[in-house]
């Protein structure tokens, strides 16, 4: 940095006729100590120092610089107590301190820009944006990046999790959004790609090279702590946490992904190319594009595959929800095949069921044909299914049962009043209403209706509407008068002798 010759001139002044300090002087022109000595030392002008006082560390420094120099990892710590066993008694803060002044500093290293031909290599890597709030679960928001080293072309998409299913449609969707397939894939020593190294040794994941060998791409780690070697992606991660993801709005994942896809092809094709400031990276990627592998034919087989048991229940336990199956195959071992929106389970090749994925934590995912035929299979299973139904819907609604029960009230009569309530008013309305009749001390459907209707009032909500129950179902309950057998009593016995049988109803007595 440049000083102005008039504070250089103010600097010489009060330092040769004045005689301030180094110290003084910059504390009073606000500028830096260094500053000042810089401009004593140039125009020659002695320094004004006071003598170093001696040291407690003196004696002991040239047994650290050798300890250093042969051990130069070795903690504070570790030296402070060596040399206290040798006659220090300073404190310890205070020897940290000198130590990181005497510690060994590693020299500066000097690394070559490297260089890809067209097509010849894409780097990958996982990026933490952060966490989304799904229901009750919270699920990590992870982006799947892979950069073209040559042309710079960025491909972008989240996922929830960081798992292998996700890491391999990560790669199927890249290369489709490329129309062609790179070389060379540079991956940091992650666990998706490597399992283990030593030395030169590598093991890679199994499932990636699958992957390779379906699209005839090499994966190729970096050395490790060489992360300049895969900086592309490093320095495409922190763009597009700046020029991306800062700020922005979005209603759920899909929404964040078509963001993302549209400033793929935008703000991140538009930007000048790093190799010749004349062109875009579009227009690089361009030319790059047609030195692609070409796409293989047939899609690789993606989506998480999983076993999971089956128990007494006809659900399966499966990334923090439950997934109903039929009834017949409880107490087995199925198979789970899983993507971002569709849960699949079958047995063997057979499909047994299909649902749409949750994300949220603690659900309970039903078709609604499964628990019908459980239930008509067994008939049973009716009042338990209804006090679930009223569990799932009010949680208050079983500590209402519990205080019917030790009453000695009708359980059935109560549990099929309180569905009643639920059809007609709704869920959101029957949970506040069955606690105001708990903290009342009336525990029956009654009291929860007279909650309801009393919360209706109060919001100025007409009447809920009563079910109208179709025209064979209610004549079906329609009461029957059964009619008298005397006479066929009589008949059989011969005692028929013309007259009219007298009324089986008292009060339906022939006139006078």
């Amino acid at each position: 940095m440049t000083i102005a010759p008039d504070l250089v001139a103010q600097i010489l002044r009060l330092h040769t006729v004045e005689k301030w300090r180094v110290g003084t002087i910059a504390r009073q022109l606000h500028v830096h100590r260094d500053a000042v000595r810089r401009v004593l030392a140039g125009n020659c002008a002695p320094v004004h120092t006071s003598p170093l006082r001696a040291s407690r560390i003196d004696p002991y420094r040239p047994f650290i610089l050798a300890t250093l120099e042969k051990f130069p990892t070795l903690t504070a710590a570790r030296l402070h107590a060596m040399v206290a066993e040798r006659g220090y008694v300073g404190a310890s803060s205070h020897f940290r301190f000198l130590v990181a002044g005497m510690r060994p500093r590693p020299a500066a290293e000097a690394y070559l820009r490297l260089r890809t031909l067209p097509a010849e290599q894409a780097q990958v890597d996982w990026g933490h944006f952060g966490h989304l709030q799904i229901g009750r679960a919270r699920r990590p928001l992870m982006a799947f990046v892979m950069v073209l080293s040559h042309s710079r072309m960025v491909f972008l998409r989240f996922f929830l999790d960081a798992r292998m299913d996700s890491f391999l449609r990560g790669h199927a969707l890249a290369f489709v959004a490329f129309a062609g397939v790179p070389r060379v894939l540079l991956y940091d020593n992650l666990k998706s790609a490597v399992l283990e190294r030593v030395g030169d040794a590598i093991r890679f994941n199994p499932t990636l090279l699958a992957l390779a060998g379906h699209y005839r791409f090499e994966p190729r780690p970096v050395a490790p702590a060489r992360g300049n070697e895969k900086g592309r992606v490093e320095r495409a991660i922190r763009y597009i946490r700046d020029s991306f993801f800062a700020g922005r709005t979005f209603t759920d994942l899909d929404d964040l992904n078509a963001q993302a896809q549209r400033w793929c092809l935008g703000t991140a094709a538009d930007r000048r190319w790093h190799e010749d400031g004349t062109l875009s990276v579009r227009q690089a990627f361009a030319a790059e594009r047609e030195k692609l592998l070409a796409l293989p034919v047939h899609e690789f087989a993606l989506g998480e595959r999983v076993a999971v048991t089956v128990d007494k229940t006809p659900y399966i336990r499966f990334d923090l929800n439950d997934y109903s199956v039929p009834h017949t195959h409880v107490r087995r071992t199925l198979a789970v095949l899983a993507d971002e929106h569709t849960v699949r389970i079958l047995e063997g090749t057979i499909e047994l069921a299909r649902h749409d994925r949750c994300w949220d934590r603690g659900q309970q995912i039903e078709i609604p044909a499964h628990v019908h035929r459980l239930v008509e299979h067994k008939r049973a299973a009716r009042a338990h299914r209804a006090c679930d139904r009223l569990a799932q819907a009010a949680p208050a609604a079983s500590s209402l049962l519990e205080r019917a029960a030790a009453r000695g009230d009708n359980l059935g009569s109560i549990t099929a009043a309180l569905l009643r309530l639920l059809e007609r008013y709704g869920a959101a309305a029957l949970q506040p209403a069955i606690l105001e009749a708990l903290q009342r001390g009336v525990p029956h459907p009654n009291a929860v209706r007279l909650a309801l209707e009393r919360a209706r009032e109060a919001a100025g909500q007409p009447p809920p509407v009563a079910l109208v129950l179709p025209e064979h179902v209610a004549r079906r309950d329609a009461p029957v008068r059964p009619h008298a057998l005397g006479s066929y009593d009589r008949e059989r016995d011969g005692q028929h002798d013309g007259q009219p049988d007298p009324p089986s109803d008292p009060l339906e007595m022939p006139d006078d």
